[in-house]
């Protein structure tokens, strides 16, 4: 995914379709600096942690 992409997706009230390691998560920050974001499991709530944004696909 792009960086563009993953802002208009964190900025978004929408919740979107995006998948890691094919698990739903969702975005809450981006960090431009290193082309990453800070995801939530939508499985596991508790489970936050950083990506990097090529590892992210939306469907």
């Amino acid at each position: 995914m792009n960086r563009q992409r993953a802002e208009d997706i964190a900025a978004s009230p929408e919740m979107k379709h995006v998948t890691y390691n094919g698990k739903r998560i969702y975005i809450k920050h981006v960090n431009e600096q290193s082309e990453t974001a800070h995801v939530v499991s939508l499985h596991d709530p508790q489970e936050a942690f950083d990506v990097q944004l090529t590892n992210l696909y939306e469907k």
